[in-house]
């Protein structure tokens, strides 16, 4: 059974953006699109990509010897993942103190500040008088 918002590497991130990016590709594709910036060679690409499919993050078609791969999650669920399991691990999963730690040590735009407020507002429930 795969877990929930499997913890993922450095690595395993580069590889995914690869894969959201093609949609559909194999380790060869994927070796090739990142050689320039990690110098992996087509087996550690293989392995690591098998041991993603292994861990919720990746599905495999086989199509006789041919591997095509294609993410098993969504960016908004890594993205989650990665947020939910810091919030846990350095926020004793507290929303309000992970916002002030970030509010008070970013350097935010006016405009930044702008969105952060329209965002809460719209997603702020109106009181019924």
């Amino acid at each position: 059974m795969v877990k929930p918002n499997p913890q993922m590497t450095d690595n395993e991130w580069a590889i995914l953006q690869v894969v959201w990016d093609s949609q559909t590709c194999t380790a060869p594709d994927v070796q090739e699109t990142l050689k320039s910036q990690k110098g992996w060679a087509y087996t550690t690409v293989k392995t690591m990509m098998d041991r993603m499919v292994n861990k919720g993050l990746l599905k495999v078609e086989k199509i006789r010897n041919l591997h095509f791969y294609n993410a098993a999650i969504t960016p908004a669920q890594a993205k989650k993942g990665e947020i939910m399991r810091t919030l846990k691990r350095a926020f004793n999963e507290s929303l309000t103190p992970m916002m002030q730690f970030l509010v008070e040590n970013n350097e935010f735009s006016d405009a930044d500040y702008a969105q952060l407020e329209r965002i809460i507002k719209s997603r702020k429930p109106s009181k019924k008088t």
